[in-house]
């Protein structure tokens, strides 16, 4: 199979969908892999790096696309990129369709064949592809919360982990799944007092079992959330649900019941969000007030850190792109449970059910696509 790795084009977006090793493996394999010049330059891959993994450079991304059969990514494709994008070629990235009517109804249009990195599968429920980018997202909403926090930044002017003599900060996490969970162990660790909301009770005890004496485990409701809100220091939103919008659990008039400068940090941006009166921001411009409430909402976060992003995500996703290079999707999908889950949109029909009811799209079947 002939694969492309596009230069990422997303604001401030540093990662790559590939590292050398990556290629190297599919090379191996007996595909042929082209890589965008200087696409790796920002997660700290030369294009010699690649070239000595055995991948062709080309000079652009007109050139990558038009020459792939499948496109390996990042981030979902930007307007600049939808004419580029071929009747069948298969698309292998990050999506998020239910937060963007323009991007579903553009890859409708193209035709091409959509598997979302985020609705890969396991048995288990667990979210393969998602995980290791959520881990970075949880760790970084801390670091990012804590610098948004101090005076100079629009916050309360709270150190998280106060000093002797002083309480330390409070920190609201709400979701207990991987972004949550990595989300309250690094808040734990700088020593904050930090309380974990979910709404499963079985989570709650493990997460109760596992967490440091300084987390509190509590149910997730509305009453406990405006409760809650009216101490916290630094909030993060940390809800998911595959493959939909995310709720909202605060809405714009409990911004009302927050201390000004409280900061908000909602990880779950790119499904919608948790938090009303978030919208997408971006590294260049990562942060707006509303109500004397900060509000950081970065829909790409691990994209400032692409060393560690780059080298995780294709951890992750590197079989998976071996199977779909291997076999072909329809093949792969037909064989793998959990690849098949990936499947959004497939030659201009909507085959995933968040993303029909997200844009209220009529849903097709993926089985009889699959058997064509």
């Amino acid at each position: 199979m002939i694969i492309g790795i596009p230069k990422e084009i997303k604001n401030n977006e540093n990662r790559v969908a590939l590292t050398p090793a990556g290629v190297l493996a599919l090379k191996k394999s007996g595909h042929t892999v082209y890589v965008q010049s200087t696409a790796g330059l920002g997660s700290g891959f030369a294009d010699a790096d690649y070239e000595q993994a055995g991948a062709e450079i080309l000079p652009t991304i007109e050139a990558v696309y038009a020459i792939a059969e499948m496109i390996c990514k990042v981030k979902e494709p930007i307007a600049s990129e939808y004419s580029l994008i071929k009747e069948n070629q298969l698309l292998f990235t990050y999506f998020h369709f239910a937060s963007s009517e323009p991007l579903t109804k553009a890859m409708i249009e193209r035709k091409s064949v959509c598997l979302a990195y985020e609705t890969v599968e396991k048995a288990d429920r667990s979210l393969p592809l998602l995980v290791p980018m959520s881990e970075v997202a949880g760790r970084m909403s801390i670091q990012e919360g804590a610098k948004y926090l101090e005076k100079p930044m629009g916050g309360r002017g709270v150190l998280l982990g106060g000093v002797a003599g002083v309480k330390p900060g409070n920190v609201l996490v709400l979701g207990g799944g991987v972004v949550g969970t990595q989300a309250a162990k690094m808040a734990a660790g700088l020593g904050a007092n930090v309380t974990i909301m979910d709404v499963s009770l079985a989570r709650l005890r493990y997460l109760d079992d596992v967490m440091p004496a300084n987390v509190t485990t509590l149910m997730s409701n509305e009453y406990n959330i405006r409760e809650a809100i009216k101490t916290a220091d630094l909030i993060i939103g940390a809800v998911l649900i595959p493959g939909a919008k995310a709720p909202h659990l605060i809405t714009r008039e409990m911004l009302k019941e927050m201390r000004e400068g409280t900061v908000l940090v909602d990880v779950a941006v790119d499904q919608g969000g948790c938090i009303e009166t978030c919208k997408p921001t971006t590294h260049e411009a990562p942060t707006f007030v509303i109500d004397g409430i900060v509000h950081y909402c970065v829909a790409n976060m691990p994209g400032a850190v692409p060393y560690t992003s780059t080298l995780a995500l294709t951890n992750a996703t590197l079989p998976y792109c071996l199977a779909l290079a291997n076999k072909g999707w329809k093949k792969a999908c037909q064989e793998n449970e959990e690849l098949k889950k990936g499947l959004n949109v497939v030659h201009g029909k909507v085959v995933y059910q968040g993303v029909s009811e997200a844009w209220d799209l009529p849903l097709s079947s993926l089985e009889d696509l699959l058997s064509e």
